[in-house]
C-alpha cells in the first residue's frame, strides 16, 4: 500500500489477464482519492477489462468482497463513472454498470429511482436493458418512485385473483400458482405481475421473499390467464421449514390477493 499509484498501475495491466475487482477495493478503501482519481481516467481504455474494473471494483456491495462502507454510506463519488460508463459499447460492462446502480439501490433507493427517470428518456434499447437491470429489486419490492418511472405508477384497473394447486405440499415438491386478471380499463395497461412467498423461519415467524413472474401489457377489458409453477426444493441459500406459507399476488407493486398452503416435512 506504500506505493498505491504504482500498485494500481499493476491491477490495471492485471486485469486485463485475470479479475481484479477484490484486489483493487482495499486501495479505495484506504487511499480512496488516490484510487478513484486514477480509475476515472480509465473509463475510456480501450480495455473493456479496465472499464468493467471501475464499475465492478468500486461496487459498495460486491458480493463475497470487501464491503466498502464509505460507498455504502455515500455513493455520490462513483456515480460520474457510472455515467461515463452506462453507455459503453461493451455489455460486459453495462452489466456490471447495472449491478452496481443496483448495489446502491439497497441502501439509496431514491437515487437510483432519480436516475432511471433522468436517464430513461430518449434511451437506447441497450441503455433501457441496463436500466431495467439495475432497478430490479425495487421493481421487485414495489417500490413507488421507481415503478412510476417506468410508467407503472398506477395499479390494476381491474380485478386480480390468486389460486394455488394445493393446500398441503411436502419439503422438495412444487406448486402450482394461477394468476387471472380482468380489466375494467378502456386502455391498454403495462403490469409486472409477481408473487411474495412468506416463508416460515425457525422461529415461526414468517420472511417474504419477491419471485419474478410476468411483465405484460393487458388490453382494454382483457381477461388473462397467468400459470407458473413454484419449486419447494430446499437450497444452500434457503432451508425450508414447515409450516403455513402465505403467497401474495402483487400487481404493479400492489397486493391485489393472497392464498396459503401448508408446508409438510
Amino acid at each position: 500500500m506504500a506505493d498505491a499509484p504504482r500498485a494500481l498501475q499493476c491491477l490495471h495491466a492485471l486485469t486485463q489477464r485475470f479479475s481484479a475487482e477484490f484486489a483493487i477495493r482495499p486501495f479505495i478503501q484506504q487511499h480512496p482519492e488516490t484510487t478513484l482519481a486514477t480509475i476515472g481516467t480509465w473509463v475510456h481504455d480501450p480495455s473493456a477489462h479496465v472499464r468493467r474494473l471501475v464499475s465492478e471494483g468500486s461496487r459498495p456491495r460486491l458480493p463475497w468482497g470487501l464491503r466498502l462502507q464509505a460507498l455504502v454510506a455515500d455513493p455520490a463519488p462513483t456515480l460520474p463513472l457510472l455515467r461515463a460508463l452506462q453507455d459503453d459499447p461493451s455489455a460486459y460492462v453495462r452489466r456490471s454498470v447495472a449491478n452496481h446502480l443496483n448495489d446502491i439501490a439497497k441502501d439509496h433507493p431514491g437515487i437510483v429511482a432519480d436516475w432511471v427517470h433522468e436517464h430513461l428518456r430518449q434511451a437506447s434499447a441497450q441503455r433501457s436493458a441496463l436500466l431495467r437491470h439495475a432497478s430490479r429489486s425495487l421493481i421487485k419490492q414495489g417500490h413507488a418512485p421507481t415503478l412510476a418511472a417506468w410508467g407503472l405508477a398506477h395499479g390494476l384497473q381491474g380485478v386480480a385473483s390468486l389460486a394455488l394447486s394445493a393446500q398441503r405440499v411436502n419439503v422438495g415438491g412444487e406448486i402450482a400458482l394461477t394468476a387471472t386478471l380482468r380489466s375494467t380499463s378502456r386502455q391498454p395497461q403495462p403490469l409486472v405481475v409477481d408473487y411474495v412467498v412468506h416463508h416460515v423461519r425457525a422461529s415461526g415467524s414468517t420472511s417474504p421473499k419477491v419471485f419474478k413472474g410476468w411483465k405484460l401489457t393487458l388490453a382494454a377489458g382483457e381477461s388473462r390467464r397467468l400459470d407458473k409453477r413454484h419449486s419447494l426444493r430446499p437450497l444452500s441459500t434457503r432451508t425450508l421449514y414447515p409450516g403455513t406459507h402465505r403467497v401474495a399476488l402483487s400487481v404493479n407493486g400492489q397486493v391485489l390477493d393472497t392464498a396459503s398452503f401448508e408446508l409438510v416435512a
